[in-house]
């Protein structure tokens, strides 16, 4: 007898790997929480959040969207606003610091800058540069807006279950004299690029760490039943400010980045990891989930990683959580047919 005499199969790589067709290697996950249809659940961050909260929305569970498109706004418009992509009208939240700046924005723990993009009579807001495509047609509605956003991120934070964020990218930009972060590269959606103001910064494994960490604990302040899912985007980086080839510069974040989620979901029990990175870029499946420019999941891959969360959630925890089939509590309709592609990102624009 030794400690690998009674381990299960996902423990050897021949019975879990080597043995199986790539579509049918499963137990990558085993789930901490028990997540009902009646859970009310969010979810941030990159790339992947968009398609977690879009499949919990399609199988009707009860993804919550805080701050939903106005009454009679088509559903095409709705997305080319940004409406009901998360769960509030953030944009995309990148990096851990990011999202801990948001945090503290909606507990008031600091004052959101009043800093304002205008062009050709148009106005961006520099912290959502692109949810309002044209640009607002006032500061004050530009404020009044965001005002909203911040309100509607808190009441996700006090309300819900279950926060998911999917964790993007450690290459980040900030405002050098007052230190706050742009989702962007000023001068590249909008806004200016100003040398000297506008600083890079990849960000290293203890910042990611502590970010997120405080981030995570200052809402279990404001809502001590929330517990948090956390993902890693498998999308490349479009580009890379690092000076390192863009190859290079994704694996080394990723890395980080994924490195950073296991550390805390091991160290907390309100905190758990969904492997959405490794099943799409694990060397075991071949690649066959990326589109032909290697970058873009396609719509199989989408699939088969949000097949593997809910068979998870029923091996582990039976079919009764699933209950009666297209039940919705409080739950928005999502906009469908989301492509990654539309969160590109560069290191001059800070996106994957």
């Amino acid at each position: 007898m030794n400690p690998y005499s009674t381990l299960p199969d996902r423990a050897f790589w021949k019975k879990a790997v080597s043995e199986k067709s790539i579509f049918d290697i499963s137990n990558l996950w085993s789930p901490k929480f028990k997540i009902t249809k009646d859970s009310r659940v969010v979810t941030f961050g990159s790339c992947f959040a968009q398609h977690i909260g879009n499949a919990l929305d399609s199988r009707g569970f009860n993804w919550v969207s805080t701050e939903t498109p106005p009454k009679g706004l088509s559903q095409e418009n709705a997305k080319k606003y940004n409406y009901n992509i998360f769960s509030a009208r953030t944009g995309n939240i990148y990096t851990t610091s990011l999202l801990k700046q948001w945090v503290e924005w909606a507990t008031g723990i600091k004052e959101p800058p009043e800093e304002i993009w205008e062009k050709d009579g148009r106005f961006y807001d520099p912290f959502r540069p692109v949810v309002e495509p044209e640009g607002f047609c006032s500061k004050e509605e530009l404020m009044l807006s965001r005002e909203e956003t911040i309100k509607a991120f808190r009441e996700c934070i006090v309300s819900s279950d279950f926060f998911v964020f999917t964790l993007g990218l450690t290459e980040s930009w900030f405002n050098a004299e007052y230190g706050y972060e742009y989702p962007m590269c000023p001068g590249t959606s909008a806004g200016t690029y100003l040398k000297g103001i506008h600083a890079f910064k990849n960000q290293m494994y203890p910042s990611v760490m502590n970010d997120l960490r405080d981030a995570i604990e200052i809402m279990r302040h404001e809502n001590p039943e929330l517990r948090f899912i956390l993902t890693v985007s498998p999308v490349p980086l479009v580009a890379t400010n690092s000076r390192n080839n863009v190859i290079v510069a994704t694996m080394e974040s990723k890395s980080v980045l994924r490195a950073v989620a296991g550390q805390i979901s091991r160290g907390c029990n309100y905190v758990d990891y969904f492997p959405s990175y490794e099943i799409i870029n694990s060397p075991v499946f071949k690649g066959v989930f990326f589109e032909p420019n290697q970058r873009s999941v396609n719509p199989h891959g989408v699939d088969f990683v949000m097949n593997h969360f809910f068979s998870s959630l029923r091996t582990k925890f039976g079919a009764e959580i699933f209950g009666k089939q297209n039940k919705r509590v409080g739950s928005v309709k999502k906009i469908n047919d989301l492509v990654c592609e539309e969160e590109i990102f560069d290191a001059f624009g800070g996106k994957e």
